[in-house]
């Protein structure tokens, strides 16, 4: 079986999403967006999946390969700009379905707003441990802990929450409900996140409440109004893998950095943090 999927192009509505990577790969519970799709299309019996994509074309190739993990032959081909599914199916004789929501999810679409980014991300949470994602632990129901992270034992998980690969989280932070905390996100000591996702590498400040909102970097979004913020504070909120205007040592960062930096060299940590589910 062969199949067309088309990547999304670039939103206005949601420029933070698409400001490093393209949408096809934009981080979503700890892989791209499109990796989910093709884990879906090797499921379903497809064997052969083209790739078309208009926006940071080798970022797209970089995320899928050739398909081999999935058992899928891939190829991507440049378009000049998004066809739609009717115009791909013309073109290349094949069905065609735009990667604009989760695989199974139509009904809630991703890049219209940050509201329904949240949204489709909290939908696709119990989905996102996927056959080929290997050390995502549901720990108790609904929270979800990934590699080599270190959660603090004063920490509160409430679920529902996800928390990424290489995550850290001081002593009594408080994440979630609701919350999901990407791939590198490292939070400090008594702040509280709910409602709210963190995304890659994002350094989190100690006593800091976030809600309802995207925490991207430097830049803070809340997804119920849009309204969007950037924070100079770097010791509230910014990107760890951020080079810094100024060269004096900013001593919470420079401990965010070496985390991040030591990956490859430091052990998995098995995390313990205080468990809770939300009451009522």
């Amino acid at each position: 079986m062969k199949t067309i999927l088309i990547c999304p192009a670039d939103q206005s509505e949601v420029p933070l999403l698409s400001a490093e990577t393209p949408l096809a790969a934009v981080p979503a519970l700890g892989t791209g967006l499109v990796e989910y799709w093709m884990n879906h299309l090797a499921g379903s019996g497809v064997k052969e999946v083209t790739l078309l994509a208009h926006d940071r074309i080798e970022a797209v190739r970089e995320a899928v390969g050739r398909g081999t993990r999935w058992g899928l032959t891939v190829k991507v081909i440049a378009e000049l700009q998004q066809l739609t599914p009717e115009g791909a199916t013309e073109k290349y004789g094949l069905p065609a379905v735009t990667m604009d929501h989760f695989p199974e999810l139509p009904e809630l679409p991703l890049f219209e707003s940050y509201g329904h980014w949240y949204q489709g991300l909290q939908a696709w949470m119990p989905r996102a441990k996927t056959t080929h994602r290997v050390g995502v632990m549901e720990k108790i129901p609904q929270v979800w802990v990934g590699l080599h992270g270190h959660i603090s034992p004063e920490a509160r998980l409430l679920a529902p929450c996800w928390i990424g690969d290489h995550v850290y989280v001081g002593p009594g932070a408080v994440i979630g409900p609701g919350t999901i905390l990407e791939k590198g996100a490292f939070i400090e000591g008594e702040s509280e996140i709910k409602g709210s996702v963190v995304g890659p590498a994002t350094f989190v400040g100690q006593y800091l409440t976030i809600t309802d909102s995207l925490a991207w970097g430097h830049t803070l979004v809340n997804w119920r109004t849009g309204t969007e913020s950037t924070i100079s504070d770097e010791f509230l909120l910014c990107s760890v893998n951020r080079e810094r205007s100024t060269h004096k040592s900013i001593p919470l960062l420079d401990r965010a950095k070496e985390w991040l930096t030591g990956w490859s060299d430091q052990p998995s940590m098995e995390p313990q943090p205080i468990l809770a589910k939300k009451s009522g």
